[in-house]
């Protein structure tokens, strides 16, 4: 944040090729923050799927790669705003932030690790997942987070495998989605895909259904200030709020 000295944080987003919604989504939620500049790097995903070539795309080496040119732009944190770890382990965003912070010298999050650090923090035990994918990556994605203390007792899946056809779901079909596994019963609904249109669905839909509703692109923005250290109940922060209690105070 700037702090008076003209400091400005800089966050580095690391997104997947074909995605078209996370950069329009978070310069939309971070307008009128002061002191907070964005930043993208990319490198090639354009399929979702349980196989070799599909996990080929989240080797190391691109996504590091990729990290260094963010590093040039001497960004204070660098994050992987996808969400492949859901279903290829939590350990594979671990070992990618620890790649960028040897590589790079600077700390690195991801939207996965976002998201088991926020379930962790307000026990969260039944969640409600809500994707674009397939049946199989949505069930490993189940079995996964079931692992890691997260079952998800309600489900709903478009069936989709290219990511770029990601962006085309509707919102009224997201927002459908997200009433539906709040009807069939969790305490938190995770927008599990970070080229899916739910970030401005979240403040409305969680006054009407009184579930907290977290989005992936939001909750990497959420792991990544936490990374730098920042204060949501600051007034600086205070223009995120409108975007769901994801941001509604105290530390990130």
């Amino acid at each position: 944040m700037n702090d008076g000295t003209g400091r400005v944080l800089r966050l580095g987003m690391l997104t997947p090729s074909s995605n078209t919604v996370l950069e329009p989504a978070m310069a939309a939620m971070t307008v009128g923050v002061p002191g907070l500049s964005l930043h993208a790097s990319r490198f090639r995903v354009t399929q979702i799927a349980l196989s070799d070539a599909a996990d080929k795309q989240f080797e190391l080496a691109p996504m590091v790669a990729a990290a260094q040119l963010l590093a040039d732009a001497r960004c204070d944190v660098i994050a992987w705003n996808g969400t492949s770890a859901s279903w290829l382990g939590f350990d594979r965003d671990e070992a990618f932030c620890e790649a960028v912070a040897a590589a790079t010298g600077i700390p690195a999050t991801s939207a996965v690790l976002g998201f088991r650090d926020l379930f962790r923090a307000t026990g969260v035990r039944r969640v409600g997942l809500v994707t674009p994918y397939t049946a199989d990556v949505q069930a490993r994605i189940m079995a996964n987070w079931a692992e890691a203390g997260f079952p998800c007792t309600a489900e709903r899946a478009a069936g989709l495998s290219e990511n770029f056809a990601f962006a085309t779901v509707p919102e009224k079909r997201v927002e459908a989605m997200i009433r539906e596994v709040v009807r069939d019963g969790c305490d938190a609904v995770a927008i599990v895909c970070t080229n899916m249109r739910g970030a401005a669905l979240a403040d409305r839909l969680e006054r009407e259904l009184g579930v907290p509703i977290y989005d992936s692109v939001a909750v990497t923005l959420r792991a990544s200030l936490a990374v730098a250290g920042a204060d949501l109940a600051a007034d600086a922060f205070a223009p995120l709020r409108r975007w769901g209690s994801l941001f509604s105070g105290g530390p990130a």
